[in-house]
């Protein structure tokens, strides 16, 4: 039933991207700088290199990450592979994934490093995920590099504004330990929707490389910075690791070490690291998505009521395509 729920949103999100209308559901959107290892988190959860990488800015439209667990069978070799909403192709080879990320990118970005707010809708199927939905956004910066826009920060800051400001939106922040926490910009702009921290998830990065004699407990352990949803730290590849391609089940088997054996965050290691975080995500979302349910039952309701008069004044596909009554009630029922 719990990851019905999941499912049943993602439908949602999806019809809606293919009707080119909104809906402000329950979602996790992330947010942070360009070099806090936003994109490495979200490999490494779902244990594949497929994101665009380099310098600069390398996501430069939102991407509507949706994993979707699928049993593995009994001696049968696992099975992975991806899905977008705007091509009818399965994608076995996850650096194909990656080309057509940035190849759609460009088409609709276009090739000024400038951002745009049309999503990417994504899906991933395989074994080794949790049911989980994710947005990732574009990543904070300040100074305009190269060809990118004089006005790139505030393209990014509006655009991140729009999802994150949503009372329906939890927050994951994502921010280096090896950097005052006071300077995160993800925290500064989830503050300011979310001052009293109840939708924020605060995410630390590379605490393998904080200065020796330093550690982040009084963060890990909400004394700092206090969130109702807390903090978790990972421990992501390096880039000699991505350079060489270094294993993801190395990598998280390095994470867990590093958690267990490192003297600040032994007692508090089993509630570290990345599968940790992808738990933790999955139930979050799943919890959201309950307590808002009655909300979109009532806005659905509503969509429902104007849709249906609009097409008996003006008929079944004038406004919307033959099958968008059809397909919002089947979701709608299934809802309800």
């Amino acid at each position: 039933m719990d990851g019905d729920l999941i499912q049943l949103v993602n439908k949602l999100q999806d019809t809606f991207a293919n009707l080119g209308g909104e809906l402000d559901m329950p979602q996790l959107a992330v947010v942070g700088s360009q070099s806090a290892g936003k994109s490495s988190v979200l490999e490494t959860i779902v244990g594949r290199d497929f994101l665009p990488r380099g310098q600069g800015i390398v996501t430069r439209r939102p991407l509507v990450l949706q994993l979707i667990h699928t049993p593995a069978a009994p001696d049968a070799p696992v099975t992975e592979y991806g899905q977008f909403l705007h091509i009818d192709k399965r994608f076995t080879d996850f650096a194909d994934i990656r080309r057509e990320i940035e190849a759609e990118t460009f088409r609709v970005a276009g090739q000024n490093k400038g951002v745009s707010k049309l999503p990417i809708n994504l899906r991933i199927y395989s074994p080794n995920v949790l049911n989980l939905t994710l947005v990732d956004l574009p990543g904070l910066t300040k100074i305009p590099v190269g060809d990118q826009p004089s006005d790139i920060e505030r393209q990014i800051r509006n655009l991140i504004m729009d999802y994150i400001s949503k009372p329906n939106c939890v927050i994951l922040s994502v921010s280096p330990a090896n950097v005052d926490l006071a300077n995160s910009d993800s925290l500064k702009l989830a503050r300011s929707v979310d001052p009293q921290g109840r939708r924020t998830i605060g995410v630390l990065t590379k605490l393998d490389l904080m200065d020796a004699g330093t550690n982040a407990l009084d963060i890990l352990t909400g004394r700092v910075y206090p969130l109702k949803l807390g903090f978790i730290g990972v421990v992501n590849r390096s880039q000699q690791d991505i350079n060489t391609e270094r294993s993801m089940s190395d990598a998280r088997a390095n994470e867990t070490k590093f958690f267990h054996e490192h003297p600040a965050y032994r007692n508090i290691a089993h509630k570290q690291g990345t599968a940790y975080l992808a738990k933790t995500l999955n139930q979050v979302l799943i919890n959201h998505i309950r307590e808002k349910l009655p909300d979109m039952k009532a806005r659905l309701n509503t969509l429902m009521g104007q849709t249906q008069q609009e097409l008996s004044a003006f008929g079944d596909a004038a406004l919307f395509g033959d099958d968008h009554q059809a397909r919002i009630t089947i979701i709608f029922l299934g809802l309800c």
